[in-house]
């Protein structure tokens, strides 16, 4: 439950943050009423600063972002809390998990309970709880100072990440000074962070896994990822972004970032190492290969220098003659000759390169390549590299690019796998650039193919190439998908962003579902790709070339994570790639972990999905191995403050000899392995906000 202002409780002034002395606020507290202690609140005996934040001064890192007279000139800090006072410290965001925030304070008896305190994010985001500080969080000491211990699970429920922690009065107090001092942040606490999940209010749920079938084979290219890194079962790589439409192979790994950053040539690395670290892996690797027909010539050049365009709106602050290609009103420079950065990339300069890999591969008697990309988000091409393709694209010269580019790869690579078109996102699949620059209403390039929507005209017209002249061009539907609600793709993680997140992997599936966005349409990706492929040129492979669904360092972006997972397997997905790799120990990170080394020893989701049944807020994932001895579930509770009391059937499955269960929540730092247990059925509390896997063996 969370506090809702009524009126903004912070506005800046100078630079500083002034509470508003009228603010009211609709809140139900977490703790005891004002006036009224609550039970004491169970602490360790032994308090372990994992971070300290004020300790006689403040400690590196923390700034002071208070308001109201105070002093931290020497010793314990010095707050006049009247007048609604408070005293803010701010850090850059912190998403560790911790086991309470503790601090000392000393104030006059006639004060009261009037402290309130409450951690916060971005622009003094309000949606973490306002916590009451009364006795119960209180110790007593000696020397007339009362040290206190908020735990994190009533501070931060969901984990969400933070930058700063507040202290203020919530009630009228006189102008006397509050003392504060040994404020910190202690170590987690596992133990304590389990206790609290599993004092949460619990609901009944009734779940099935079906052995009646024998199911779908699960692709094991789902578990992509767009860069480097080995620790969370990732599958296959995927060289692709910006850049890679402009990557030059022969001049030694050169390329132009295009507006990401000023248009610039710069040196990047290497695609014979991206191939060399996916043998290392044991991965498959994907290539992006450009079909624009321009890619970088040196380390040295820009887009639109300011010595020969003239004074722009912005330049590179460590290069000032590489502008933005923006006239300083803000309207658009119109580019000159693309030589200004970049050489030919004709179709036979990519024939060299993919024929170059294949000798390679022969020398070391291995395949590099699973599939070749068609570029990368052609339909933007004339917003990102505007310099040397400032024509908005046109379904002409989508499809002719992709046949002249596509031959020169299938020339060198007769087996390759070739996939495209790579387009960004929703727009990008029913209109070309040129449609959306005058707008989707008009849309006169669209009009003047009939009307049809891009993606599905594409695939078309490479299937009626195909007839016609016995060439396949094409082998994968291969689109990107970024949720467009609001903070969704974002690291936001307050209550409100963290549900939308979740409710947004809906449009990958669920026909019933109305995007939460401007789009405000039934998206159903997976489904509509297998319709379109299904018309237009059936036996299409189809890939979610990228794909992110934010809020990596907060569970509702890990939950998200698994659920993606999941049905990727289980609606027949070809091909996935996450942008770009979950960081370290993330919550996305050990969703990948939970379907790719749950056990830190390859445990994995199986071969085969299983039909199973859901419930609202919880979905579960089910796999088989060939044998039908051994399955693998994944249940997800998607409810932030409700247990789940699961009744898990398993109709026509062998009798359940072993049950072994993992776990992750807003709390864990890593899938917590619950151990194995004999077991004839499967009665589960999914705790709030979690992951859980089950590793079932069968009699």
């Amino acid at each position: 439950m969370h506090c809702r202002p009524q009126k903004s409780p912070y506005r800046a002034l100078a630079g500083a943050l002034v509470v508003l002395a009228s603010m009211s606020l609709d809140c139900r507290r977490l703790t005891a009423e004002p006036g009224k202690a609550g039970p004491p609140v169970s602490r360790p005996s032994n308090i372990v600063v994992a971070v300290a934040v004020y300790d006689g001064s403040l400690q590196p890192g923390w700034q002071d972002w208070g308001w109201g007279p105070h002093d931290l000139s020497a010793g314990a800090a010095r707050l006049n809390l009247s007048q609604y006072g408070g005293w803010i410290l701010h850090h850059d965001p912190l998403s560790t998990p911790f086991g309470a925030l503790v601090f000392r304070m000393r104030a006059p008896a006639s004060a009261g309970r009037f402290l309130e305190a409450r951690l916060a994010a971005g622009n003094g985001d309000q949606s973490f709880p306002a916590v009451d500080i009364g006795p119960e969080y209180g110790r007593p000491l000696s020397d007339g100072w009362t040290e206190f211990y908020v735990p994190w699970s009533v501070l931060n429920p969901t984990s969400t990440t933070f930058d700063r922690v507040t202290l203020r009065a919530k009630t009228p107090i006189a102008a006397d000074w509050i003392l504060f001092d040994k404020v910190g942040l202690t170590e987690f606490d596992a133990k304590a962070a389990r206790a609290a999940a599993l004092a949460a209010p619990v609901r009944q749920v009734r779940l099935s896994a079906s052995c009646s079938a024998k199911g779908r084979a699960i692709s094991p290219f789902i578990y992509g990822i767009v860069g480097d890194g080995d620790e969370f079962g990732a599958t296959t790589r995927r060289w692709g972004g910006n850049p890679t439409t402009r990557y030059n192979w022969q001049a030694g790994d050169l390329t132009n970032v295009g507006k990401d950053w000023y248009f610039e040539n710069t040196k990047t690395g290497s695609y014979v190492g991206f191939l060399a670290a996916s043998r290392k892996q044991h991965t498959t690797s994907a290539l992006t290969v450009p079909t624009i027909g321009w890619v970088a010539k040196d380390t040295g050049s820009f887009g639109f220098p300011i010595s020969v365009y003239g004074p722009q709106h912005g330049h590179d602050p460590y290069k000032p003659d590489a502008g933005d290609g923006m006239h300083e009103d803000g309207s658009e420079i119109a580019p000159r000759a693309p030589t200004q950065t970049s050489v030919e990339a004709t179709p036979e300069f990519i024939q060299r390169w993919v024929a170059a890999i294949t000798q390679m591969d022969e020398k070391q008697h291995t395949r590099s390549i699973q599939q070749y990309i068609l570029d990368n988000e052609p339909n933007l091409w004339s917003v990102n590299h505007r310099d040397i393709h400032p024509n908005p694209l046109t379904y002409d010269e989508l499809l002719d690019r992709t046949i002249r580019y596509a031959k020169a790869i299938r020339t060198a690579d007769p087996h390759a796998f070739i996939a495209g078109p790579a387009e960004w996102g929703w727009t990008g699949y029913f209109y070309s650039a040129k449609d959306s620059k005058v707008g989707v209403a008009l849309r006169p390039d669209r009009r003047a193919h009939g009307d049809e929507p891009l993606v599905p005209w594409y695939l078309k017209k490479l299937s009626e190439h195909e007839k016609a002249t016995g060439e396949r061009l094409l082998d994968i539907l291969d689109l990107h998908f970024y949720p467009q609600g609001p903070g969704v793709y974002s690291p936001n993680s307050d209550p409100a962003t963290a549900a939308l997140r979740l409710r947004s992997t809906r449009a990958l599936w669920d026909p019933s579902y109305k995007d939460e966005s401007w789009i405000n349409e039934e998206v159903r990706l997976i489904p509509r790709m297998k319709e379109w492929v299904s018309k237009n040129y059936p036996g299409l492979a189809i890939s979610i070339g990228e794909y992110n669904f934010g809020g990596e360092q907060h569970i509702s972006g890990g939950l998200a994570q698994a659920e993606a997972l999941g049905r990727f397997g289980t609606l027949g997905v070809d091909y996935a790639y996450y942008w770009t790799v979950p960081p370290k120990n993330s919550p996305a990170f050990w969703a990948f972990r939970a379907y790719r080394d749950y056990d830190g020893k390859g445990g994995h989701f199986l071969d085969r999905s299983m039909d199973t049944q859901m419930a609202p807020e919880v979905s579960l994932f089910a796999s088989r191995d060939e044998a039908g001895k051994h399955l693998v579930l994944i249940a997800l509770n998607l409810n932030p403050s409700t247990s789940a009391r699961a009744n898990i059937a398993l109709p026509g499955c062998a009798a359940v000899a072993t049950v072994r269960k993992f776990s992750y929540g807003p709390q864990s730092t890593a899938l917590v392995d619950e151990g194995v247990r004999p077991s004839g059925s499967l009665e589960e509390t999914l705790l709030p906000y979690s992951i859980n896997v089950f590793d079932i063996t069968l009699k």
